[in-house]
């Protein structure tokens, strides 16, 4: 399934999780086996994208009602 168009507000918080899920990265002293837990950030990637696919849909049904 491909990547649904964003807006720029979705970018704009894509970009953030992004930078934070980067920021972790190079925060982690790599002591404990450089692993650093951005399960979270990527649910909310994850959520944002599922929520511009559902945007999608819902204005192609109303698109083709017309």
């Amino acid at each position: 399934m491909a990547d649904p168009k964003l807006t720029a507000g979705e970018k704009a918080q894509v970009a953030w999780y992004v930078a934070r899920m980067a920021k972790r990265g190079i925060a982690d002293d790599r002591q404990s086996g450089g692993r650093v837990y951005q399960g979270d950030l990527e649910r909310k990637v994850d959520r944002v994208i599922e929520q511009a696919r559902k945007r999608e849909e819902r204005d192609a049904k109303k698109k083709n009602s017309k």
